[in-house]
This record gives C-alpha cells, structure tokens and sequence, in this order.
C-alpha cells in the first residue's frame, strides 16, 4: 500500500502583468487580461492603478 499524502504538482509560475494599487494601505491588485477597462480604478479603495510584473500561477 503506498501513500501520497495529498502532494499535488503546483501549477507552473509565469510572469504576468498585473494591475496594482498605488495606495499604501491597499494591497489590491488584478492580473491584465482580466479588466475590461484601459486604465482601472482599485476595486478595493477607487484609486489609481499601475502596472507591475509578478511571478504567478498559470491560469489554463
């Protein structure tokens, strides 16, 4: 009998660009291709937002 202990492989990472507050209390932030609009506001705070590159998971 063997056991596995639930390991699963974790997706591979990928650098993404995101969206990212620029508000220090806000820690928002939203990947690219998921806004719909040129410039979004942080959902979180309604402030400005810049555009970062974090290493994240690859979403299929």
């Amino acid at each position: 009998m063997a056991f596995y202990n639930n390991k699963k492989e974790k997706p591979p990472e990928v650098e993404t660009t995101v969206w990212a507050c620029t508000t220090n209390d806000c820690t928002g932030w939203m990947r690219e291709n998921f806004t719909f609009e040129k410039e979004p506001r942080c959902p979180f705070c309604n402030s400005e937002m810049v555009r970062e590159v974090k290493t994240l998971p690859q979403i299929s």
